[in-house]
C-alpha cells in the first residue's frame, strides 16, 4: 500500500471532541450565540440559486434577501450597537449572495452608523432612524466623486446654506464632482443616503460634512436627483450608478455636525475641528468597522471555497499510476495547492478574530494602533483570500468555472473588497508611513539563531526579523536622503515599496503568532496535531515567498531554501488525514452552499442541477 493510500484510510472517524474544539477556535467560542441562526436562515428557499436573471433582477433579489435577513436580525438599530453580530451577518450573508453583503454593510455600518455617530443627544432625527431601523428605506453612503476617488477632503459637491428658508441647497458643480459609484441604480426602491458634501455658510467653505438626503421612493428618484446606471460588473449585481444633484433642497436638521461644529440659529457656523483633513477622518469613522465586515466576509468566502474544493477533491476520481482510479486529493500537487490555501484561510480567520477583539476593547489610548491593525488585516486578508479563491477555482477544474459551484462568484467579491473601504495599496502605504515614524533609534536587527525548518518559533522569528529589518532599512535610507536635501515626497517615493513590504510582513507575522497560539493551546490531541501541521505550512509558505531575501541576509541556509518546497509537500502529506475534519469545522453544509460538487454524491448532485435527474445506476 502506498503512503497516499495509507493517508486516505486514516482520514475517517475523527472525534467529535476535536471537531467541537476546532469550531470553538474558529468562531472564538461564539458559534451558537452569533452564527448558528444565520446559517439556518440561509438554508431557506429565498436563497436558492436563480440562474438566468438579468443584472437588474439579480440586484432586486439581493435587496429582497437583505430585507429578509434584516427583519430577523436588525430592527431598531441593534446591529449598529452590536458590532460582533454585524460582523457575523457579513460573514454569512455573502455565502449565498455576494451582493447582499454590501447592501447590508452600507445600510447598517456606513449610513445608520454615521447618523448615530454624528447625531448624539438629538431626537429630531428619530423618523429617519426608524425608516432605516425598519428598512422601509435602504440606507446609502454617497461619498466618493468621479474626479477624486477616496480623496474625500477634496470633494466638490456643495451644500449652500439658505438661512432665510432654513434649508441647504445641494449641487454637483461639474462632471468630476459626480458621485461615483453609490448603489443608486435601482431607482424605485426607497433609499435614504448620507451624502458627503462641502458645507458653504455665508460664502465660506466650512469643510466636508455628512447630510441626510432622500434619494428615491417607490415612485422613483426625488426631484433634482439624477442617476445613470453603470455598466454591469461580472458576478456582482450591486446597482452602482453615477449620481448628481441639481438644486436639491434639504432641511436644516439634515446636517450632521456631531462634535465637529455647530450651525447656530442665527445662521453662523462655529467650527470645533480646525484641521479640515482631521475633520474628514471623523466623518468617515464608520469605515473602520466596515473594513472588519468586508475582511471577515472574504475570509468566510475563503472557508467556503476550501470546503467545496477539498470535499470535491476527496470524491473526484482520476487515474493513479499503477493504482487504478484514485481521488485527486491523493496527488501531492492537489494537496499542496489546497492545503496551502487552507492554511491561509485558518491564519486569516485567527487574525480577524484577534482584530475583532482588539476593536471591541479599544479606547482613546490605543485607537491609533488598533486602526492600523484593522487596515493591515484588511489588506493582508483580502490579498490572501484573492489567491485562495483562484487556487480553489483552478483545483476544481472545469467544475470551478460555473457559478452554481459558488467559487467563481466569490472572485468578483474579492475584487470589490480589495478596492472598497480604502483601496489596498494606498491603505497599506498610509499605515506603512505611520509605522515608519515610530521606533527610530533601534539597533540594526540581527538574524535569529539558526534552527531547523520544522521549528515554529523559527518561522515567527524570521518574520519578525524581516519586519524589523525592512523598517530599519527604509528609515536609514530616508534619513540619509534628508541629509542630502531631498524632499519628503522624493524620500518617501524611493522607500515606500520597502515600507509597504514591512507593513505586509507585520500582518503575516501577527497572523502566524495567533495561529501558533491557537495550535499550542488546543486541548484535544487530534485538533492540536492538525493545527500544528497547518500553522507550519502557513509559516513555511510565507518564508518561501521571500526566501531570496532571507538567504541574502544569512537568515536561512542555502540547503534550507532548496528544501522548502519538499518540506511543505511533506507537511501536506501528513495533513491529508485531517483535511476533511479541518473543513468540516467551518460548520458549512452542502445544503447551505448549494454547490453540487460539495455534495456527498457530487455526480448525482451535478446531474440533478443540470436538469437530467438520472442516478448513477440509471445512467449506466
Amino acid at each position: 500500500m502506498t503512503r497516499s493510500a495509507e493517508r486516505l484510510e486514516q482520514a475517517e472517524n475523527h472525534s467529535a471532541d476535536a471537531h467541537d474544539e476546532l469550531v470553538a477556535l474558529l468562531f472564538d467560542g461564539k458559534f451558537a450565540s452569533l452564527h448558528e441562526d444565520l446559517r439556518t436562515e440561509l438554508e431557506r428557499p429565498l436563497f436558492d440559486s436563480r440562474p438566468g436573471l438579468s443584472a437588474l433582477d439579480a440586484g432586486r433579489l439581493s435587496y429582497e434577501r437583505a430585507r429578509w435577513l434584516h427583519d430577523r436580525t436588525g430592527r431598531h438599530g441593534e446591529l449598529v450597537r452590536d458590532p460582533e453580530r454585524m460582523f457575523a451577518i457579513s460573514e454569512w450573508s455573502c455565502l449565498a449572495d455576494t451582493t447582499t453583503l454590501p447592501v447590508l454593510n452600507i445600510h447598517y455600518n456606513l449610513c445608520m452608523g454615521t447618523i448615530l455617530a454624528h447625531s448624539a443627544e438629538r431626537d429630531d432625527l428619530d423618523d429617519y432612524l426608524e425608516e432605516l431601523s425598519s428598512m422601509s428605506s435602504v440606507g446609502l453612503l454617497i461619498a466618493t466623486e468621479l474626479g477624486y476617488g477616496n480623496n474625500i477632503a477634496a470633494l466638490e459637491t456643495v451644500a449652500v446654506y439658505d438661512h432665510a428658508n432654513g434649508e441647504f441647497v445641494l449641487n454637483t458643480p461639474n462632471a468630476r464632482a459626480q458621485k461615483f459609484m453609490p448603489n443608486t441604480g435601482i431607482t424605485d426602491i426607497p433609499k435614504l443616503a448620507v451624502v458627503l458634501a462641502r458645507l458653504d455658510v455665508s460664502g465660506v467653505d466650512r469643510g466636508v460634512f455628512p447630510f441626510i438626503v432622500r434619494i428615491s421612493d417607490r415612485d422613483g428618484l426625488r426631484p433634482g436627483v439624477h442617476v445613470e446606471r453603470l455598466p454591469e460588473k461580472p458576478g456582482f449585481a450591486l446597482d452602482n450608478g453615477v449620481t448628481r444633484f441639481e438644486n436639491v433642497r434639504i432641511p436644516r436638521r439634515n446636517l450632521l455636525t456631531g462634535n465637529m461644529g455647530e450651525l447656530t440659529s442665527e445662521g453662523e457656523f462655529r467650527s470645533i475641528v480646525k484641521n479640515k483633513r482631521r475633520q474628514v477622518l471623523r466623518v468617515l469613522d464608520r469605515v473602520t468597522p466596515g473594513r472588519i465586515c468586508l475582511s471577515g466576509a472574504l475570509v468566510s468566502a475563503g472557508r467556503a471555497s476550501t470546503y467545496i474544493a477539498i470535499r470535491y477533491s476527496w470524491q473526484r476520481l482520476t487515474a493513479g499510476p499503477g493504482n487504478g482510479e484514485m481521488p485527486i486529493i491523493a496527488f501531492r500537487s492537489q494537496q499542496t495547492a489546497l492545503f496551502t490555501a487552507l492554511a491561509r484561510v485558518y491564519a486569516m480567520t485567527f487574525l480577524l478574530n484577534h482584530v475583532k477583539r482588539e476593536y471591541l476593547g479599544c479606547d482613546e489610548t490605543n485607537r491609533t494602533e488598533v486602526n492600523q491593525l484593522i487596515s493591515i488585516a484588511k489588506v493582508v486578508s483580502s490579498w490572501e483570500m484573492s489567491e485562495v479563491l483562484h487556487v480553489c477555482r483552478e483545483r476544481c477544474g472545469a467544475q470551478g468555472m460555473f457559478s452554481i459551484n459558488r467559487i467563481a462568484d466569490y472572485i468578483p467579491m474579492a475584487q470589490g473588497v480589495v478596492t472598497a473601504e480604502g483601496d489596498n495599496l494606498p491603505l497599506l502605504a498610509t499605515v506603512a508611513s505611520q509605522l515608519m515614524t515610530a521606533r527610530h533609534g533601534k539597533p540594526v536587527p540581527r538574524p535569529p539563531a539558526p534552527a531547523e525548518l520544522d521549528d515554529c518559533d523559527f518561522h515567527r522569528d524570521l518574520l519578525r526579523y524581516r519586519e524589523e529589518s525592512l523598517r530599519w532599512e527604509a528609515q536609514q535610507q530616508m534619513s540619509a536622503q534628508a541629509q542630502e536635501g531631498q524632499s519628503l515626497h522624493a524620500r518617501w517615493n524611493d522607500n515606500m515599496s520597502t515600507a509597504m513590504s514591512m507593513a505586509r510582513t507585520r500582518g503575516t507575522r501577527l497572523a502566524l503568532e495567533r495561529f501558533s497560539a491557537m495550535a499550542s493551546g488546543a486541548g484535544i490531541a487530534e485538533s492540536r496535531a492538525a493545527l500544528e501541521l497547518l500553522s507550519k505550512i502557513y509559516g513555511l509558505g510565507e518564508i518561501d515567498r521571500d526566501s531570496g531575501w532571507y538567504l541574502a541576509r544569512g537568515a536561512v541556509r542555502p540547503d534550507q531554501v532548496e528544501r522548502l518546497p519538499r518540506e511543505i509537500d511533506s507537511l501536506c502529506e501528513q495533513l491529508l488525514p485531517y483535511s476533511a475534519m479541518l473543513v468540516d469545522a467551518f460548520e458549512l453544509t452542502p445544503e447551505l452552499l448549494r454547490a453540487p460538487i460539495a455534495a456527498d454524491d457530487y455526480v448525482s448532485a451535478v446531474d440533478l442541477a443540470v436538469g437530467h435527474g438520472l442516478t448513477t445506476a440509471e445512467a449506466g
